[in-house]
């Protein structure tokens, strides 16, 4: 590959950031990559989610329509709320998604499209929507590889593990829980009985909890992350609740059982999406490390042996200040098409 071919990723990157893909409205940056890889002559196919949006696969080898490809490069195209444009400061790349994950989708297609023109038509790319918001995509997605023949398949997922491997990620665990209490004037609270009150007392207690822990993986952890409640301030708050999320370090159940006997006789609990915690392939030469978010891998196990990897940090993720560095986010491609390069040496041609 000349020179003048070379893809920029960081202009890529930031194209990819400036286009509004907050979950539940992926459609725009989806025809975009549609058209890039389309001009690159990549075989392209929309899978509808819900109108307005779907996953993206592309094939290079248009023969190869009835076999999923050897490996494939996967990562989510929508973003957390709200939208922050692309900017460069020095070193970083800033803006929504541009490390979570963005930035990786970009450095995924300018690999794949490096491995291509080298004449290497055994790599795809998967892109899905909703990963932040119930993962959607990755449930969709799934339905991609019915009917293909079985085969020696490697996924390599894309989340901001600061350029190493992951051995292993937490799994993840939504909880809805409610209070509910009496109405009255707030004048005389004696006469009423506040969800609120009963809500704020009952989350006090949660850091009691006793709670599996991993050697790898670590703590289990639960995040309040959402509280509403009431109607009015000079109304006794008749009804309340708050949205949990759990990082799953081993059997649910356990964290069920625990989660039912505190919240016994104060309050009602519905458990949402659950995605278990998993351990990674790794490949000698490569760092690794543990990672304590849930990614779209347990969904997307057809699709092959998984690997976790991406370029940015975890730590800046949904934040005002999200940010990649430009000299990471461009030693990504050479890292994803190195990784691919390997795992194919094992698969036949």
């Amino acid at each position: 590959m000349s020179e003048t071919d070379a893809i920029d990723v960081v202009a890529l990157a930031a194209e990819l950031i400036a286009i509004p893909s907050v979950s539940g409205d992926e459609g725009r940056v989806v025809a975009y990559i549609e058209r890039w890889l389309a001009a690159r002559g990549w075989r392209v196919s929309i899978q509808e989610v819900s109108p307005g949006r779907g996953n993206l696969w592309a094939l290079r080898d248009h023969e190869r329509s009835g076999s999923a490809p050897a490996v494939t490069l996967s990562t989510h195209l929508d973003t957390v709320p709200p939208h922050v444009p692309p900017r460069v400061e020095g070193p970083h790349l800033f803006g929504r998604g541009a490390c979570d994950a963005k930035g990786i989708a970009a450095a995924m297609l300018a690999a794949a499209d490096g491995l291509a023109r080298r004449g290497e038509d055994r790599v795809g790319l998967l892109f899905v929507v909703g990963e932040e918001r119930g993962s959607d995509g990755a449930v969709a997605a799934r339905a991609l590889t019915d009917g293909l023949p079985p085969a020696r398949r490697f996924l390599i997922n894309g989340e901001p593990t600061e350029s190493r491997l992951a051995t292993g990620a937490k799994g993840s665990l939504r909880v809805l829980i409610r209070t509910a209490g009496r109405e009255a004037h707030s004048a005389y609270p004696a006469l009423g009985c506040s969800a609120i009150d009963s809500l704020v007392r009952l989350l006090s207690d949660l850091p009691e909890l006793s709670l599996p822990s991993d050697p790898v993986l670590g703590e289990t952890t639960i995040n309040v992350g959402v509280i509403r409640g009431g109607t009015a301030a000079n109304i006794i708050a008749g009804s309340a609740e708050a949205e949990l999320l759990v990082r799953l370090v081993g059997d649910v159940e356990a964290v069920r059982c625990a989660l039912d006997s505190w919240a016994a006789g104060r309050a009602t609990l519905t458990y949402g999406t659950c995605i278990p915690p998993q351990y990674f392939h790794t490949v000698p030469g490569y760092p690794t490390a543990p990672v304590a978010f849930t990614s779209d891998i347990p969904l997307l196990d057809a699709w092959g042996v998984p690997l976790l990897v991406g370029p940015g940090s975890i730590h800046v993720a949904h934040t005002p200040d999200e940010f990649i560095g430009i000299d990471e986010l461009r030693d990504s491609v050479a890292m994803y098409r190195s990784l691919a390069e390997t795992l194919l040496a094992g698969v036949p041609s």
